[in-house]
């Protein structure tokens, strides 16, 4: 099973038990993580598409850790002027493992097959 998710203005694939590298989030450490835009689920039998976003399906993860990205040297200048400039740049990240995708189908489907039994 798996989801891609909204998060940080980007888009994301996820499977539970993934590590995935988020823009920095405002959490500590070994804190969970709840992410409610959720554009599509997919398990081995059916897809569930948004419009735009899959309700009743979240997806759960824990903040590993923080950190920062490589180094990314950016370096501007005017062809002819002696103009030169050089800066570096070093994006922040949080490292999220994924811990569950509930989605309430899911729920609701075992509820039936415990009723039916």
């Amino acid at each position: 099973m798996y989801a891609i998710i909204e998060a940080c203005g980007r888009q994301y694939k996820v499977q539970e038990g993934d590590t995935v590298f988020f823009e920095k989030l405002d959490t500590d450490e070994g804190k969970k993580v709840n992410f409610d835009k959720v554009i599509l689920v997919s398990d081995d039998k059916k897809v569930q598409v948004g419009n735009p976003y899959v309700t009743d399906v979240k997806v759960e993860g824990k903040v590993v850790s923080h950190g920062r990205g490589k180094k990314i040297v950016v370096f501007k200048y005017k062809a002819k002027k002696n103009e030169r400039k050089t800066q570096g740049h070093r994006q922040e990240y949080t490292k999220v493992e994924i811990t569950s995708i509930k989605s309430s189908a899911k729920k609701a489907a075992k509820e039936t097959e415990e009723v039916a039994k």
